[in-house]
């Protein structure tokens, strides 16, 4: 019975928020009062405008059950706060009309790409967007830049998208490996001259995003003259269920530091593995891209983990800004719970695909668009005061501010008993690859049949 009266509750919720600032069109108003929740994992969700008036459909893939099923769900609350908030702030009848189709990728490419075709052949979905995994955002790019189709990634990070296997119509609209390696090499480098670590072990899912992030750490520890000896490279699979073995690996080789790469639930699983054998006592672990999202600070209860540094991609607690404050709060109200990371990099997706057709128009071309979107400014929920997110041109990944944080007793964003603090903030200018970076990428990629450390389909 509860399951069949909560569409309608979401529903009712989201029209509340959008009505406190300005009245919805009829639309958006009938589409919110009927989206609904997708009842089993196969469901197709849809919302927004109606097809028959939609300015553009935008079809989207994320995983919707399994371990990563929180990052699926969270994205979806994220695009429909997006569509409250662009009726709400632009004025009556300026925002684009747009019909948003999700359905789950089941984090295989194979899978993937079949929603992909029928979005574009059976919906005519002028964008496609989402993609948790780096190995399944890889396959929808290449089918994006091989339908000419415009692709905003909204959650997955290898860097490699956007360097090695950059096209015209792939766009990013949340932090890559590169921006939070860049960063934690910061960090680090940091740490080392108070400190004086020398021993660093590396263990991260053996598919395109982890060996592309242990490859961006590398890079940037370099270009900061960072001296250190590497103990260890642990490539667990991605959603291994038990990693006992990888916890005693790391033991016996002894680091002063480790970076992990896992995320989500598998990192959730490791953590928990690492804190009963003391590895935590023993060395600093350091998360830089997904470690301090908030279902992972959930999962850990009271406990304070001494010598754990973490980051994300989004955090409910930073920037303690108007803009921050409202998109969590307004996700609290809809949801009845906090967000993770994935929800504001969905929300920058809807954004993004909605300023670029105000400014290059509803019927403009694939080229109009690529242009708006090259450059883009962007407002974000993620952005201090004083910076403004905005669109590489030369390699479409969104530009924005990284900080890392240490855990610290917290009870402002229950279930969560702690969060992170002691916030250290690296401008978004010192995170971007250089362009000799990226032309060397480039060439050698291009010099290479397969520059993929693994294969691309890792995660069927």
């Amino acid at each position: 019975m509860f399951q069949s009266i909560r569409p309608v509750i979401i529903g009712v919720t989201l029209v509340r928020i959008a009505l406190r600032r300005i009245a919805l069109p009829g639309w958006m108003l009938v589409a919110l009062f009927t989206l609904g929740w997708p009842l089993g994992a196969a469901a197709r969700i849809e919302f927004g405008a109606p097809a028959q008036t939609a300015d553009a459909t935008v079809g989207c893939m994320f995983p919707l059950g399994g371990r990563a099923a929180i990052y699926g769900r969270d994205s979806i609350a994220g695009m429909k706060l997006a569509l409250a908030d662009l009726a709400a702030e632009l004025p009556l009848g300026a925002a684009p009309r747009l019909r948003v189709l999700v359905e789950d990728d089941r984090s295989k490419a194979s899978v993937a790409t079949r929603i992909a075709e029928n979005f574009i052949t059976r919906d005519k979905a002028r964008f496609l967007c989402g993609i948790v995994s780096s190995g399944v955002a890889q396959a929808i790019s290449r089918f994006s830049r091989d339908h000419q189709v415009i692709m905003i990634g909204t959650d997955h990070a290898s860097s490699r998208l956007t360097i090695e296997d950059f096209h015209r119509h792939y766009f990013r609209v949340s932090n890559d490996t590169y921006t939070s390696m860049a960063a934690g090499a910061r960090y680090l480098a940091d740490l080392q001259k108070k400190n004086g670590w020398k021993r660093l072990a590396f263990i991260g899912p053996d598919y395109d995003y982890g060996h592309i992030s242990w490859r961006d750490l590398e890079d940037a520890l370099s270009s900061l003259d960072v001296r250190y000896q590497v103990t260890g490279h642990l490539w667990p699979r991605l959603y291994e269920p038990d990693y006992t073995a990888y916890v005693a690996a790391l033991l016996a080789a002894k680091p002063d530091v480790v970076v992990v790469a896992l995320w989500g639930g598998d990192f959730i699983a490791f953590l928990k593995q690492a804190l009963s054998s003391r590895l935590l006592e023993k060395t600093k672990l350091v998360n830089f891209d997904t470690g301090g999202n908030y279902d992972v600070l959930e999962s850990l209860g009271e406990q304070v983990p001494p010598g754990l540094i973490l980051s994300a991609r989004h955090h409910n607690n930073w920037p303690d800004t108007a803009r921050n404050r409202k998109f969590v709060n307004d996700f609290h109200q809809l949801e009845g719970r906090f967000p993770t990371y994935a929800a504001e990099g969905a929300y920058a997706g809807i954004m993004a695909i909605a300023h670029a057709m105000r400014i290059a128009g509803p019927h403009a071309s694939n080229d109009q668009l690529i242009h708006a979107l090259e450059g883009l400014q962007l407002p974000l929920p993620k952005d201090p005061e004083g910076f403004t997110s905005h669109i590489d041109a030369q390699t479409h990944q969104i530009v924005q501010v990284q900080a890392i944080g240490e855990v610290l007793p917290n009870s402002a964003f229950p279930p969560a008993r702690i969060m992170l603090g002691n916030w250290v903030v690296y401008p978004a200018e010192d995170l971007q690859p250089s362009p000799d970076l990226i032309h060397a990428r480039r060439a050698r990629a291009r010099t290479v049949p397969s520059s993929s450390p693994v294969p691309s389909n890792s995660t069927n």
